[in-house]
């Protein structure tokens, strides 16, 4: 199908003209997901089997509870820790930025010509600079309190740490990527909570497919496509998650992991998170912590995944302007599919064909809504 055809189906999705229900879907299925003009195979009838794979290991950080960075252990990141490079930090009280020792991405000693290599007739071998910065933040000086254990206020603390981070490099960055990988099983190497933002001269893969669908969907209707979305979702309330007078948590119709949620404004369109105002930041920090919460009294665990922040892209020539394509929003990637001890694998149909859930969105929405999101379970 052309992508004209797809925004048109699903459309159709939006506007209530196919089944309004999807919880009772019990048989294999295709879902479009309209930000990346891709399908996802969902096969339901999957989760029943038996599972015989491999087994993790249960992991938590040691004794988690609300003391300070007092006494504990120094690790690299931690106040005072001394990093790889011999570095030592500050003995920070609240977030600590710093540009990351070790950049996947730098800006200087980089070249701006790489013609030399694209001399091939048919386009077969292109190159072209890959130009930016990397940062570290620090979420809190304890290595011992994850997000969900924070407070609201240290929470807060830690959104507007982003949204200075924004402000400075998103003037001068085409893309700024805050992310956050939480745990081993995600490749995290150090347990003290903290995140990183990688801002490029260059739209990556994935935002520029958003920014692309998300314009088509504009050009053709009139309004953003994740403002129809939403409202769409509130109107049955199937896959919400929970929700909040500013913000709403829900399981994306076009999951792919299998407790993956997305986190967007419904009140009213807001395009990067320096758009938001005292009060949304508060009920963000608020929302937050109950996600979060609840990811962790799933399995009792401290519960791993990767989350990023998609905004209107920026730089020098779109920092300053309206881009109303455009609706900001948070993913989140969990990789666990049963337990605490057996993960989801993106693997063989995976990589070679399609992205595949065993259970449904519907589901996994349900089983997240049955945990308590004001009572962390080691509190």
């Amino acid at each position: 199908m052309a992508i004209n055809e797809n925004l048109c189906s699903f459309f159709s999705f939006l506007t209530g003209t196919v089944m309004a229900k999807f919880g009772s879907i019990d048989y294999p299925h295709n879902r479009y997901n309209p930000l990346l003009d891709e399908w996802i195979l969902v096969c339901p009838h999957r989760s029943k089997r038996p599972w015989m794979g491999k087994i993790e290991k249960k992991e938590d950080h040691q004794n988690q509870s609300n003391e300070t960075a007092a006494g504990e252990k120094l690790n690299a990141l931690s106040p005072g820790g001394v990093r790889a490079n011999g570095i030592q930090n500050p003995l920070y009280n609240s977030t600590y930025v710093f540009d990351n020792d070790f950049p996947a991405l730098i800006d200087t000693d980089c070249p701006d010509n790489l013609n030399i290599y694209n001399n091939d007739g048919n386009q077969l071998f292109r190159v072209q600079p890959a130009r930016g910065r990397c940062r570290v933040m620090c979420f809190h000086p304890s290595s011992r309190l994850s997000l969900p254990l924070m407070s609201i206020d240290e929470i807060l603390a830690v959104i507007n740490a982003w949204i200075g981070e924004l402000l400075k490099l998103g003037p001068i960055y085409r893309w700024v990527q805050i992310f956050e990988n939480k745990g081993a099983i995600m490749g995290c190497s150090n347990p003290h909570p903290h995140c990183q933002i990688w801002a490029s001269h260059f739209l990556p893969n994935i935002p520029r497919k958003k920014d692309q669908q998300q314009r088509n969907y504009f050009e053709k209707y009139g309004r953003a496509m994740l403002w129809d979305y939403v409202q769409k979702e509130l109107s049955n309330e199937e896959r919400i998650v929970l929700k909040n007078e500013h913000w709403l948590a829900l399981v994306p119709f076009w999951a792919t992991w299998p407790f993956e949620t997305m986190l967007l404004p419904y009140h009213r369109s807001i395009q990067r998170l320096n758009d938001i105002n005292e009060m949304e930041k508060k009920s963000l920090a608020s929302i937050m912590k109950g996600l979060l919460t609840i990811y962790d009294n799933l399995f009792e665990i401290s519960f791993p995944y990767s989350m990023g922040w998609h905004g209107a892209p920026t730089g020098p020539e779109y920092f300053d302007s309206k881009q109303p394509h455009w609706i900001l929003h948070a993913v989140y990637y969990p990789p666990l599919l049963r337990s605490a001890t057996i993960k989801k694998f993106m693997v063989g149909y995976e990589l070679c064909a399609q992205s595949q859930r065993d259970i449904t969105p519907e589901k996994a929405a349900e089983i997240l809504r049955q945990q308590n999101p004001n009572k962390h379970y080691k509190i």
